[in-house]
């Protein structure tokens, strides 16, 4: 199994911010993809960006913490993005988020299949739980939980988001009933 975080060859200030955490990161792209459907692990996914606040809070409270770092490390094949030098992968997991959680913003936290398909989607988590917001050392287990045990269920909640998130955009694309073209802003949605 590999192991190590492979962000410290990376171009993205982001990205480079994040290189020496524990958590196992994995830039987004074929080898993390494939590591995870080798291992048969779910991907868990941090969108984010160098001046972003809340990513900051998250990265000190968690990604840097050894505890949570070590959950992490063994559950999942851990992905970090910078939604400023891919704007296209923040964008369909942001889709996702916003039909799942009903808002969104950063960091933005993706839990999904091997192939990269989402079935859980948050923004900022904290380490631990708060009244109303379930925390990472909370989350990570019963994640884990469900990816062992409820697979069926799994698979279908990501096929039900996917669908979701394709009838969302194709909805936002079609033309409107009086023939006009649509305008800037929603070729830009």
């Amino acid at each position: 199994m590999l192991a190590g975080n492979r962000l410290s060859a990376s171009k993205s200030p982001y990205l480079l911010q994040h290189a020496d955490n524990p958590v196992h990161w994995h830039p987004w792209g074929d080898e993390a993809l494939q590591r995870a459907r080798d291992e048969d692990r779910p991907l868990f996914i941090s969108v984010g960006y160098s001046t972003c606040h809340w990513c900051h809070v998250m990265a000190h409270e968690s990604f840097e913490d050894d505890e949570v770092a070590r959950l992490l490390n063994d559950a999942f094949v851990c992905i970090k993005v910078d939604r400023e030098e891919r704007p296209d992968i923040d964008a369909a997991y942001m889709a996702a988020c916003q039909i799942l959680t009903g808002t969104g913003g950063w960091p933005l936290t993706i839990i999904a299949l091997p192939d990269g398909r989402p079935f859980f989607a948050a923004t900022y988590l904290a380490k631990h739980s708060r009244p109303g917001r379930i925390g990472l050392m909370d989350l990570v287990p019963r994640v884990l939980n469900v990816w062992r045990h409820k697979r069926d269920d799994v698979l279908d909640s990501a096929d039900s988001i996917v669908d979701h998130v394709r009838r969302h955009a194709e909805a936002l694309l079609r033309p409107p009933a009086d023939g006009r073209l649509p305008g800037a802003g929603t070729l830009h949605a």
